[in-house]
């Protein structure tokens, strides 16, 4: 395993391995289960397993062959575990140099920018269905989608972000046959297109022809009828439209929009390669590949595509354009027994890259105790969502805090707004579902990003009212206070974090981060309400330029850390 971003984390697993005789990269460190017993604790169980030995007393060992360095100022043997103390000085000094504003967004000298380095990740999110509403239920595989683009490129990886549109299929020849039966709206718009699908499914049950000119209408786009591809093309370019402007609200840039349909020239060479290689079979003629129960289906009995096919193509343009070291696909954990029938496929074929594609599920989102989606009727639309979460927000900052101005508060409100309801879908660990309520989504004193999005807006009117940065560097030494500590500790974290969250493809580590450094802050800053002589903008100057630059540090985490979630960092609310 690698060692820790934290200097003074890989410090310990250091002068462990030195005392044993081992590589440091065998250890793993840890924080203490409590505070006061140390700042890394780092086990010795794979010493004992190497040196045959008991962990307690290598330990000992350890502890008894630890001098103070410049990164770590003692070592105490607990159990199987040896505890070290970080030399505080020297932990606050790094922060001070690193933890500064500037530079690219989200980036920030905390964070180790050389693990991805010469690596490539695709990240396939998003990807709606054109002709239908950008939907609340598209929101987490957009948002942690998102959000693991910005980790991974934050960790030096050469990113590339997908958005795959579903742009192809029956579904597609249902709206061109509810188009010729029923006509829409000019100008044409995604409302009209939906309401047409939605008609044309309904209508569907009772009349059993509509499905098959369906059908035959989508065979009339995959065999290149001009008719059909003006009438696709068109129902595409309305979508897009639409989409743009949602994804420009929420700052989301894409490096690759490419539909399904793009992968139409290469689909006969998929099904080609199948058979050619033996490892196509027929059924009720349609061509199938045996991998799972019912097995996966390559090729309709009508000569149609599927799925599987177009899903093939594109997973075989991305490793031949971008030679992946990793490509996720950020798709609902309903999709489950579809990636794993694609993945097993192509190592079937013999694609050892295949063991590189990773399907990343997610749970449900559900309002008002209902889960949303088009299937079950209860579709809110993403703009909708937007709309209402930047209102309600506008409404609280003014409530709260009247002496924002009206331009500050118009500008803050829609970062504010869109933000939070962002992270309420980051909080939960990814596999969990997520229920929507906005007292809970806008909390500003609550688990949300109003909450950290406050935190910095703190920060920089701390910063503000300070004026002029003092000349020369702070002094370490000055901040003294254990809630000092506290917060430089948990800052020391931030570039493992980031490493975490995009490893585990888990976003909420982030998150909750975020959290647990605000809460360290407000704790500490609210000290000097009781006692002036602790205030960050006390009367002592060199205790005042310290703490400035522990605020300035907290100020640079908060920032970064809440672009890689996809949230603004206001300087006012």
């Amino acid at each position: 395993m690698p060692l820790p971003a934290n200097p003074f984390a890989a410090a310990a697993a250091r002068a462990v391995a030195k005392a044993l005789d081992m590589a440091p990269d065998e250890f793993t460190v840890s924080a203490p289960p409590r505070a006061e017993l140390g700042d890394f604790a780092v086990g010795l169980f794979p010493g004992a397993k190497a040196k045959k030995g008991a962990p307690p007393a290598l330990a000992k060992q350890v502890a008894d062959a630890f001098r103070p360095d410049g990164w770590l100022a003692s070592a105490e043997a607990a159990g199987p575990f040896v505890n070290f103390r970080a030399e505080r000085g020297a932990a606050f000094r790094h922060l001070f140099e690193r933890a500064q504003g500037g530079g690219a967004p989200g980036r920030s000298p905390l964070v180790p920018a050389e693990l991805g380095a010469g690596k490539t990740v695709c990240v396939d999110f998003s990807s709606p269905n054109i002709a239908k509403h950008l939907a609340y239920h598209h929101i987490r595989s957009t948002v942690i989608g998102n959000a693991l683009v910005r980790l991974h490129r934050a960790l030096g990886y050469r990113v590339v972000g997908i958005n795959h549109l579903g742009d192809w299929g029956t579904p597609h020849g249902m709206l061109m046959a509810a188009y010729e039966r029923w006509g829409a709206p000019d100008p044409l718009d995604i409302t009209a297109l939906n309401d047409l699908y939605v008609r044309f499914r309904a209508e569907a049950k009772g009349d059993p022809s509509l499905e098959a000119a369906g059908r035959a209408w989508f065979k009339r786009l995959e065999d290149g009828d001009p008719e059909a591809r003006a009438l696709w093309k068109r129902f595409r370019e309305v979508s897009w439209g639409e989409f743009q402007q949602i994804y420009d609200q929420m700052g989301i840039v894409f490096d690759e929009v490419r539909g399904e349909s793009e992968y139409e020239a290469a689909m006969p060479g998929v099904v080609a390669l199948f058979v050619e290689k033996g490892l196509a079979q027929e059924s009720e003629g349609a061509l199938v590949v045996p991998v799972g129960d019912p097995p996966l289906l390559l090729r309709k009995s009508d000569g149609a595509t599927t799925y599987h096919t177009r899903d093939l193509a594109t997973a075989l343009y991305r490793w031949q354009s971008y030679g992946f070291d990793r490509s996720l696909y950020v798709v609902d954990r309903g999709q489950g027994l579809h990636f794993k029938q694609l993945f097993d496929a192509l190592k079937l074929a013999g694609f050892g890259w295949a063991a590189r594609c990773t399907h990343v599920p997610f749970g449900l989102v559900r309002l008002g105790g209902k889960k949303t989606g088009t299937r079950t009727g209860n579709v809110v639309l993403l703009k909708e969502v937007f709309a209402e979460a930047t209102r309600r927000s506008a409404a609280l900052m003014r409530e709260r805090n009247p002496e924002l101005g009206e331009a500050e508060a118009s500008a803050a409100a829609p970062v504010v707004g869109i933000g939070a309801v962002v992270f309420a879908n980051l909080f939960a660990q990814r596999e969990k579902d997520v229920d929507f309520e906005w007292e809970q989504v806008l909390n500003p004193s609550g688990d949300s990003g109003p909450y950290v999005q406050y935190g910095h807006a703190r920060c920089a009117s701390i910063l503000r009212k300070a004026g002029a940065a003092p000349g020369g560097a702070p002094d370490p030494g000055r901040l003294a206070h254990e809630a000092e500590w506290t917060v430089a500790r948990r800052l020391l974290d931030y570039g493992d974090v980031v490493a975490r969250a995009a490893e585990g493809n888990e976003p909420h580590l982030l998150s909750h981060y975020l959290l647990d450094l605000c809460g360290d802050f407000s704790r500490w800053y609210t000290l000097g309400n009781g006692d002036p002589s602790l205030r960050v903008l006390c009367d002592d100057a060199g205790a005042r330029a310290a703490r400035l630059a522990l605020v300035g540090a907290v100020k640079h985490v908060l920032s970064t850390g809440l672009h890689l979630l996809g949230l603004g960092a206001p300087e006012a609310m």
